[in-house]
C-alpha cells in the first residue's frame, strides 16, 4: 500500500466532517497539514477526491466509492480496538474446555461455578470427551483447557503440556447391603458381577491393570459409558460397581452403598487441569489457571 494509514484517517475524518477546519480540529493538527495530507493522497491515487466550496468540501465520486471502503476498514479498527479493551478490561473472552462427563460434574463444575461469579462475562464452552480424546484436542489446539485423571502407571505428559493437580481420587468397589449378604462369604469380587466403565475409558484401563497386576479373576462384567450408571446400577443391586469414592460419599454415609474392602487398596489417582505452556493463552484461560491456583 503506497499511502500510509495516517493519510487515510486525515481523509476519512475530512469526508465525515466535510469540513477542512473541523477536520484539523478533531485530529488536534493545522488546517494546511490537513490540505498537504489530502492533496498528497489525490496525488497518489491520481484523482480528485473532494470538491472544494466556500462552505467547505464535498465528495467526488471517486471519493465516495473510496470512503466506503476506508468507512469500513476504520470500523473494523475500532472494533478490534474494543475488543482488546474488553479483553483486558476482563468484560468478556472465551475458555473452550475438555473434560470427560464425570469430571465435569463432580470437579470443572463447582471451579467453573465459583470463576463465573466474579467473570460472568466469559463464553464457557466445554467438550465432553475421555482422557485420550480431550489431550488430542489439546493438541490440535481445539480446546484451551482440559481436565484430566493422571495415575502412577501413565505415560508422561508432552513436555509443552502443563499439569496443575487440583485433587486425588480412589477407586474403589460398592455394593448395596442386600448384594453383599446374598454373596455370603465367597471372594466377593472373583465370584460378582463387576460394574465397569467401558474399555475405552482410561478409568477402566487403569482397573483392568490393577487385575493383571493382582491376579484378580473376573466372572462377569455388565459395561457403562458413564460413572453416574454405575452407581445407579450399584444401588439396585445390579452387581459389584467400580466407583470413585470422593463422588459417592452421600450414598457411603447414608448406608446406601457399601465399601468393599480389599487385600491390596487401588492405588490412588491424580486429577489435574493441563494446558499447553508453549503458547500464550488468550486473557480468560489464563485467569481462569490463576483462580484454579488460589482455589
Amino acid at each position: 500500500m503506497e499511502n500510509n494509514l495516517s493519510l487515510y484517517r486525515i481523509f476519512y475524518t475530512t469526508a465525515e466532517e466535510g469540513n477542512i477546519s473541523a477536520a484539523a480540529k478533531k485530529l488536534f493538527i493545522s488546517q494546511p497539514a490537513v490540505s498537504k495530507a489530502i492533496a498528497r493522497l489525490e496525488q497518489n491515487i491520481g484523482m480528485p477526491l473532494f470538491l472544494r466550496s466556500s462552505k467547505g468540501v464535498s465528495l467526488t465520486h471517486e471519493g465516495t466509492l473510496l470512503y466506503s471502503y476506508v468507512k469500513t476498514a476504520f470500523e473494523n479498527l475500532n472494533e478490534g480496538e474494543e475488543q482488546l479493551k474488553n479483553l483486558l478490561e476482563f468484560s468478556g473472552g472465551q475458555i473452550r474446555f475438555g473434560a470427560s462427563t464425570t469430571l465435569c460434574k463432580y470437579v470443572l463444575l463447582p471451579y467453573l461455578q465459583s470463576f463465573i461469579q466474579t467473570n460472568p462475562s466469559v463464553k464457557i464452552s466445554i467438550v465432553c470427551q475421555n482422557t485420550n480424546e480431550t489431550l488430542k484436542l489439546l493438541e490440535e489446539k481445539k480446546i484451551d483447557i482440559g481436565l484430566i485423571g493422571m495415575t502412577s502407571v501413565d505415560a508422561p505428559l508432552p513436555e509443552h503440556l502443563k499439569y496443575t493437580q487440583v485433587q486425588e481420587i480412589e477407586d474403589i468397589f460398592v455394593a448395596t447391603k442386600d448384594y453383599i449378604k446374598a454373596m455370603g462369604t465367597k471372594d466377593i469380587i472373583s465370584h460378582s458381577t463387576l460394574l465397569l466403565l467401558n474399555k475405552e475409558n482410561i478409568t477402566r484401563q487403569y482397573i483392568d491393570h490393577y487385575f493383571f497386576e493382582n491376579h484378580v479373576k473376573v466372572n462377569q462384567v455388565i459395561e457403562a459409558t458413564s460413572l453416574d450408571l454405575l452407581i445407579e446400577f450399584a444401588k439396585i443391586s445390579l452387581g459389584l460397581g467400580c466407583v470413585i469414592k470422593e463422588f459417592v460419599l452421600q450414598e457411603l454415609a447414608s448406608k446406601q452403598l457399601i465399601q468393599i474392602p480389599l487385600k491390596n487398596p487401588i492405588p490412588k489417582r491424580s486429577i489435574g487441569f493441563v494446558y499447553s505452556d508453549g503458547t500464550q493463552p488468550s486473557i480468560a484461560a489464563s485467569r481462569f489457571v490463576d483462580h484454579i491456583r488460589s482455589y
